[in-house]
């Protein structure tokens, strides 16, 4: 669910608002139930829950319920230590950060961090709503389920698990790679004016996956045309569950964040026992975000042990045809444009500023609602997660501005490779 910096060029739906999350200690008992009524009946306290909250200009107020995500046993924090970032940039950025409504700043550099701060009562435990960060986490989970044989491919039919679509023309086309590149086909993110309307449906609902499956409409011919749609990365969770056999955010814990040595959290299930929202609502420390972007720039390797298909990072780097800047669940550099935002690149709203070109092209980056980022620059080693709430109108968010202070600051010595800035149109 993706916020963007300058929201008056696009008007939001209910089912792209989330203004916060709950703890595990907020969340209200829900009964597990088959009764459709019951269903309905919950589906519209959450819709009226984030109809009050969007005229306050907020979101969704909580997430009801949350789910325990299980990390290691017993955490060993990243490794710090001084780097060879000049002082200056990095007080500089974490000061451009903090004022930007900043939760957490991390610098990560050669193998250690080189700066770890954290704002507004947040710590090192501080569980971040993820939001759209919640989208690359999809990618490479999918990418560790076809290291384990759990999937093919990336162009395996999705309709291979989501059975329900062996015999639909249409959605039978759509491959696993769609999912995370957002070329389905599936109705685009839009204005969903009603509790009827599809797109509240497909967030709001205590079954939304089967929302999703049975009700959610094809719009395109797959593989055809880019167009941001959270159904797209929350079938990940569905697709998942049925080629492991495991629960989602369970086989998120058992094939990822333990072996990275990560820390766990909490995620939004649409009902006690039920499906986790892939696409957004999972509650992770920082540190967690910063080891998924470390995964990524050692090309799925940790500590030596390979995670990821050999190749499989740089497939999340492609672009595709219909969007020179996305990815499989990434933003890749691609040629400079002052705004990108995620919808189709056709559509003149939702951008996000990128002051001036990035000044290495080889950086890719997390992108999600508030202006939360994971930037990974694989040549010059360096990992930068930024995480916290929207930026104020005043003091807006520039996408190039902290990665470009920081690459201009790397203390370079003989063998180190000097960056080669994103290229203009």
């Amino acid at each position: 669910m993706t916020f963007w910096t300058k929201p008056e060029l696009l008007i939001l739906p209910f089912a792209l608002v989330i203004a916060g999350c709950a703890t595990a200690q907020d969340t209200v008992a829900v009964t597990p139930t088959e009764d459709p009524a019951a269903d309905e009946a919950l589906y519209m306290k959450r819709f009226e829950a984030q109809r009050s909250a969007a005229i306050e200009g907020g979101g969704l107020p909580a997430y009801d319920p949350l789910e325990h995500v299980r990390g290691v046993a017993s955490y060993l924090p990243l490794p710090s230590a001084k780097g060879r970032i000049g002082i200056d940039a990095l007080l500089q950025a974490e000061k451009f950060a903090e004022e930007r409504k900043s939760s957490t700043f991390l610098v990560w550099h050669d193998g250690a961090l080189v700066m770890e701060s954290y704002f507004a009562g947040a710590d090192r435990n501080y569980l971040v709503n993820s939001k759209s960060l919640a989208k690359p986490l999809t990618a490479i989970i999918i990418g560790r389920a076809i290291q384990q044989g759990h999937l093919k491919s990336l162009d395996q039919p999705v309709a291979d698990f989501i059975t329900e679509w062996k015999n639909d023309p249409g959605k039978s086309k759509i491959r696993i790679r769609h999912l995370l590149d957002m070329r389905t086909g599936l109705l685009p993110q839009g204005f969903g004016e009603g509790p009827e309307h599809v797109l509240n449906r497909a967030y709001l609902h205590p079954r939304h996956d089967e929302v999703i499956i049975n009700e959610y409409p094809l719009v395109n011919e797959p593989g055809s045309r880019y167009e941001y749609a959270n159904a797209n990365s929350e079938l990940v969770a569905p697709l998942i569950e049925r080629a492991t056999g495991q629960r989602y955010h369970d086989y998120v814990s058992d094939a990822l964040l333990i072996p990275i040595g990560a820390q766990g959290g909490t995620v939004w299930v649409n009902r006690p026992g039920g499906t986790a929202h892939s696409g957004c609502c999972i509650q992770l420390p920082g540190q967690t975000w910063a080891r998924l972007g470390i995964l990524l720039l050692n090309n799925g390797l940790w500590e030596g042990k390979e995670l990821l298909p050999e190749g499989y990072v740089s497939k999340m780097r492609a672009a595709s045809a219909e969007n020179p800047h996305a990815g499989l669940g990434v933003w890749i550099a691609g040629k400079y444009v002052k705004g990108r935002g995620p919808l189709n690149p056709s559509i003149d709203a939702g951008k996000t500023l990128h002051s001036e070109p990035y000044a290495d092209k080889d950086l890719f980056l997390f992108d999600g609602n508030g202006s939360q980022v994971v930037y990974i620059v694989p040549s010059q080693k360096l990992v930068i997660v930024r995480t916290g709430g929207r930026p104020t109108k005043d003091k807006p968010w520039d996408n190039s501005y902290i990665p470009n202070l920081i690459i201009d600051a790397i203390e370079r010595g003989p063998g180190d490779t000097a960056p080669v800035p994103q290229e203009r149109n």
